[in-house]
Formats: structure tokens, C-alpha cells, sequence
């Protein structure tokens, strides 16, 4: 290792260390995961055979927590929250098979005393890492589906990959109520093989994840393997010779500086959160003007992530993921390498989670924080002066990557120097396969090798985002172009002007992307009026997007209704964080947005939440096997009225190295 890779390393932060003191926004660490486990085991009914779900942070309400404190160098007259004042609490959901329920609690870390306990009977739980593990387990003994593999030449089990799939509304009536998954099955003939390369057709098992038994097992008949090994890895591709190396070096260090799980940069703040549901969570997000701390977003996260894939052949249509609801992204997070994931000068998190059991255990560099040169910022050519002025754009850049099965998912927030915030995601991995008889097509595909077809399919990201404009009272315009017709107001044809309308209720605030009109949707602050006399305000800017084409009456359409449309405005609710509802596995739909919008409840002048859909429409390539080249999908958070002038004006010129 390098003299830079260990200063980028041993410089990490949420290092597993005893914290005397928490900000109320922090997450758990390991010593208060294990309290509170203790706390509820001894208060309340747990069985040794409980599953943990997950055990965060329970979020403090929103006025018990000052959003930052007096930007660096002003009097302290806007003091951040005393972390003694506000009690410390952990959210656990868990369940208990034997009686095939699940439970929520809210444990006082402060009082030593569980706070509420209650029952949620008819909700399915999510998948836990153990219960992904032992479902391979029990499906891979099972003697059905050893005398399948047999059926098709395998006669070691411990070469077959079994993946357990959710399995949504597709059970048979004889397991309704019950909790189970499915299992598709890839073969290696190699151990190091890609097991994508030899998907097995047609043999799949359904397992009651609460008896860890095989219910059924299913045989549609053997095609035969594909002939390809789709190598992929360092070892089996020969290199190309002529890429030179590229350092990327910051001998003064990085310009942020971490306390805690709070970031500054270039006139930036946040706090940095993660929960095992929604992985990276963004607390706080204002900009330091002046001699104050402007708030923007109050809290934001991916709260949904959902794949519909195209292929309707048998037991191949079953194919859906709502990858957070139903098994939480936090807990698929990678453990991130310097100069692979991330490069420059590097700052990681480490993060901590509790297992099925309950225990505390570490994913260490779940997120990367770093800086990277971003192209022109700005630039001016007076030729009267022949004088010229640029400035080039550095933006902070916080992420985590994923891998949910087959697929990569690299969730990215970038922070610009003139106070713009951009989302995106980056879709990697491998394509989901299956095996076509010699000579066969289809419709729903793409033949990516030999006998492989990759099925299109869909990738709907949710993102939350808890506006706080200047404050907690805004109000959303949709805002577009028109032109203005011809007569005495235009009499050459050339004038257009933004309109925009105010979203004054949640059925109003139910709308998809028009880039034809030039749509997008602005927040602002109503109660503030900037010297220009503007409402201060961000506008949202769509980048991409798709929605779903599955059958509006299909069960899966009916479990997404949040993908149908690209934004949704609601007030803001603590209780309400997951577009597709709190438990949606195996739910049968209607819940989230859908069943809250219902209430139709006021927008305007209140504390809004924006849910964004960004859809990725993939139709499969050659060019994406073995591995998928990074698909992209975001949109982007721009000031609008927010600042009087450009406020990266004061952004030095770059240095000249030669």
C-alpha cells in the first residue's frame, strides 16, 4: 500500500470507536444496537428464534433537532441541538416465525425502557441475510430439485447457484398468507465461472421462509446450457496494453473537513446517515450564505427501488424486485476499495448494522466521500480587454454501491460550488439470463451469447426528498415554456415565457416528465422574499426517464403505482418513508402514495415531500454481457431565485502546473 493509500485510509471516519456523545441524527453504533437488543429481549416476549430486520436509529422529530448551527465565523445565535436534549431511540423490526408475525418497536436508550411494542398482523417481512442463506440451503438439499439437476447432467449441487427471488402475488392459492420465496438456478462448471453464462431453465422451488421448508418444486422440462462460459474476470480477459496511468492528487489534502457524521464543504453542510432499509440518508443539507446556514433538504434517500422485467414465459414472468422493501438495500452495501471504487483522497464510513440475531456487526467503507474536478464552471472571453476569466467546477461527491444479486447499483450525490445538488444513479453487474433452446428467440429479449437471452426489463428508483427551502413552509409550481402567439404582443414570433402553476393539493402534485414544454418543478419559500424579490427556491430538473409498460391492471403494476408517475408532492408525515408501503413484500398493492394521496390533503405553504421516480428503460444489448457498461439515470437540484447573483463567483481560479 502506498503512502496516499494508507493516509486515505487510516483518515476514514464512523470508525467503530466509543462515542460519548451522539448528535440526535447519528446512526446507531454497535454498543447501542446491543443495548437496545437487550433492552427489548428483556421487556417484551422475544423467542430465540426471532429474526431481526433491522435496528436504526428512530429518527428524532423534526422540531426537537436545530438544522445546523452559525456558519463558520458568525456569532453563535443559531446554536446546533444540545444531543443531551433529545432522547436517544432505536426503531427494530423483527419477526417471529412460530407465530408468523411481525413486531415494531421503539426502544429508549436514554430511559433503559422499551417505548412501544405493538403487532403488525398481515404484513410479510422482508428477507433477511440469514434467511437468503438458508433458502439456498434447503432448496439445494431438496431431492426434487436434485433429481432436476440430475435430469440435466449435474450431479454436485455445490455447482449450481441457487438466488431466491420475492415471488410478489405469484403463490399458489394453497400458500396464500404464507411467507416464501422462489429460486432461480445457474450452473458453473467451473468454480470460478459467471454463473449468468448457464441459467437453468425452468426448475425453480418455492420455500416458507418462516418454516424453511420446500413447499413445491416445479419442472418445465431441460433445455439445454448455453455453450458459453461468460468470463469476465482480470484472470480470463487478456488486457488492453496502451492505458496509461492517471493519478488523481491533492498534496494539500482534501477541501471538506468531517466532525462526526457531519461534512463541510465550499460553504456545504450535512450530516451523513445510513439505515439498513434505504442505505445512504442525507440529514440537514443547507449552504452557508453569509453569516447564516440556509436550509435545503431536510432529510433525502432512495426509498424504493423496483425491476419489472418483460419475459412472460412461464415462471420467468414472476421476475420482479422491489430490492429495498422487500429485502433493504442498506444490508447489500459493498465494502468499497481505494482506488477501484472511489480514487483521489478518499474518506470513508464505515457503518453499522444489526444481524438476524440482533447482533452489531460492521460493513466496513460502506460510503466513499471525496472531491473531483467537474469540467468549466464558468468562463468569459471580453475581446475589447482581450482578457479572459475561467474557473473550473469541483464538486464533493458521497456514495455507496450495492450489489442486489446479478445487479450493481451505485447511488451517487454530488454538491456543486454554485449551489447545485445532483442525484444519480449507476446501474452495473450482470444482465438476468435465462437459457433458450437451440435456434430459439424471443420478443422479450436479447440474445447476448449462444443460446442466453437477456430479458428487457425496467429500473424505477424513488427518491425521497424533505424539502426545507429557507424553512419548513413551501409550496410547489410546475413550471413550463409556452410560446406567446402572434399579434401585438409578438408580432415577430419569438417570445416564449415560463409559466407556472401552483400544485395546491396531492392530486394536483401526481405528474410525469415533459421535456417538449421544457416541465420542471419548483420549490419555494413563500414567507421570504430575496433583495431581487424573488420567492427563494430550487427547482427540479428531470434528467432521463421512462415509465413503467406492464399492464396497468397486472399485480406488479399494482404494487408500483409510485412508478407511474415521476413526482409526487405530499405533506410531510413522519410515518410515512416507503412509496410502495412499509412492508410490501408480497403485498398485494394500493399502499404508500397511493393509499395516502386518497386524502387529497393541502401542499401549498407547508412542509413538502417530493418523491421522484427516475426510471431506466433497458433493452437488452450484446454490449452488455458478461458485464453491463454503467447505465445512468438522475436529475438535478438547482437554485432558482435562491441566491441573488452566481455565488461561485469568489471560486479562485485554478493553479497552472506547467
Amino acid at each position: 500500500m502506498t503512502e496516499e493509500d494508507e493516509r486515505s485510509q487510516g483518515s476514514a471516519v464512523g470508525q467503530v470507536a466509543d462515542r460519548v456523545r451522539h448528535h440526535p441524527l447519528d446512526p446507531l453504533d454497535g454498543d447501542e444496537i446491543k443495548r437496545a437488543v437487550a433492552i427489548l429481549r428483556r421487556e417484551r416476549p422475544v423467542t430465540p428464534e426471532a429474526r431481526f430486520v433491522s435496528v436504526n436509529l428512530h429518527e428524532p422529530a423534526k422540531d426537537q433537532v436545530a438544522f445546523a448551527g452559525p456558519a463558520e465565523g458568525a456569532d453563535a445565535g443559531h446554536s446546533a441541538t444540545d444531543a443531551d436534549a433529545v432522547p436517544r431511540e432505536a426503531f427494530i423490526v423483527l419477526m417471529e416465525p412460530r407465530e408468523h408475525m411481525l413486531y415494531e418497536a421503539v426502544v429508549s436508550l436514554t430511559d433503559d425502557c422499551v417505548a412501544s411494542w405493538r403487532s403488525v398482523p398481515g404484513a410479510i417481512g422482508p428477507v433477511t441475510l440469514s434467511e437468503y442463506a438458508e433458502c439456498q440451503r434447503v432448496t439445494a438439499a431438496d431431492p426434487q430439485i436434485q433429481a432436476g439437476l440430475e435430469r440435466r447432467g449435474i450431479t454436485n449441487p455445490a455447482q449450481v447457484l441457487f438466488e431466491p427471488w420475492g415471488i410478489g402475488m405469484f403463490t399458489a392459492d394453497e400458500e396464500a398468507g404464507r411467507r416464501v420465496m422462489w429460486t432461480l438456478l445457474f450452473y458453473r462448471e467451473r468454480p470460478d465461472d459467471n454463473p449468468y453464462a448457464k441459467p437453468i431453465y425452468g426448475l425453480h422451488a418455492v420455500v416458507d421462509l418462516d418454516d424453511m421448508t420446500v413447499l413445491r418444486v416445479e419442472d418445465l422440462g431441460v433445455v439445454p446450457f448455453p455453450p458459453g462460459d461468460g468470463a469476465y474476470a482480470a484472470d480470463r480477459i487478456e488486457p488492453r496494453r496502451d492505458l496509461k496511468a492517471l493519478e488523481i492528487v491533492q498534496p494539500d489534502g482534501p477541501s471538506f473537513e468531517i466532525d462526526g457524521w457531519e461534512v463541510r464543504w465550499q460553504r456545504w453542510r450535512f450530516r451523513v446517515g445510513f439505515t439498513a432499509r434505504e442505505g445512504l440518508v442525507l440529514h440537514a443539507v443547507g449552504y452557508e450564505d453569509g453569516d447564516r446556514v440556509r436550509p435545503v433538504i431536510w432529510r433525502a434517500s432512495v426509498a424504493e427501488l423496483y425491476i419489472p422485467y418483460a419475459d412472460p414465459r412461464p415462471f420467468l414472468g414472476y421476475r420482479n424486485a422491489f430490492d429495498i422493501g422487500e429485502y433493504g438495500i442498506g444490508i447489500m452495501a459493498n465494502s468499497l476499495e481505494y482506488g477501484c471504487d472511489c480514487l483521489g483522497e478518499i474518506r470513508y464510513f464505515d457503518v453499522e448494522l444489526a444481524d438476524s440475531s440482533g447482533e452489531p456487526y460492521v460493513i466496513k467503507n460502506a460510503i466513499c466521500l471525496h472531491e473531483e474536478d467537474s469540467g468549466l464552471l464558468w468562463k468569459h472571453f471580453d475581446e475589447d480587454l482581450q482578457t479572459t476569466e475561467t474557473r473550473r467546477s469541483r464538486r464533493l461527491v458521497i456514495s455507496f454501491i450495492i450489489t442486489a444479486s446479478n445487479y450493481e447499483y451505485a447511488i451517487y450525490w454530488y454538491f456543486y460550488q454554485d449551489g447545485t445538488i445532483e442525484f444519480e444513479a449507476k446501474l452495473t453487474g450482470m444482465v438476468l439470463t435465462s437459457a433458450l433452446a437451440p435456434g430459439e428467440t424471443s420478443d422479450f429479449g436479447t440474445v447476448v451469447a449462444p443460446q442466453t437471452l437477456a430479458a428487457h426489463h425496467q429500473h424505477f428508483l424513488s427518491v425521497r426528498m424533505d424539502m426545507a427551502i429557507d424553512g419548513p413552509h413551501n409550496t410547489v409550481y410546475e413550471v413550463e415554456t409556452e410560446p406567446v402567439p402572434l399579434g401585438p404582443a409578438n408580432p415577430a414570433g419569438t417570445a416564449f415565457r415560463p409559466v407556472r402553476r401552483p400544485l395546491r393539493r396531492e392530486s394536483e402534485a401526481q405528474r410525469v416528465i415533459d421535456p417538449l414544454r421544457g416541465r420542471y418543478w419548483l420549490v419555494t419559500n413563500p414567507g421570504s422574499k430575496t433583495e431581487l424579490g424573488h420567492e427563494p427556491g430550487y427547482k427540479l430538473v428531470p434528467g432521463s426517464n421512462i415509465l413503467p409498460f406492464t399492464h396497468p391492471d397486472s399485480v406488479v403494476n399494482q404494487r408500483a403505482v409510485f412508478a407511474t408517475k415521476h413526482l409526487w408532492v405530499t405533506p410531510h408525515r413522519p410515518d410515512e418513508l416507503y412509496p410502495a408501503g412499509d412492508y410490501p413484500n408480497q403485498h398485494p398493492g394500493g399502499a404508500g402514495l397511493p393509499a395516502w394521496t386518497e386524502a387529497d390533503r393541502p401542499i401549498e405553504n407547508t412542509n413538502v415531500v417530493l418523491w421522484y421516480t427516475a426510471g431506466s428503460h433497458h433493452i437488452s444489448r450484446p454490449e452488455d454481457w458478461p458485464v453491463m457498461p454503467v447505465e445512468r439515470v438522475g436529475f438535478t437540484l438547482k437554485p432558482s431565485g435562491f441566491f441573488d447573483r452566481n455565488p461561485a463567483l469568489d471560486v479562485p481560479p485554478s493553479h497552472r502546473h506547467r
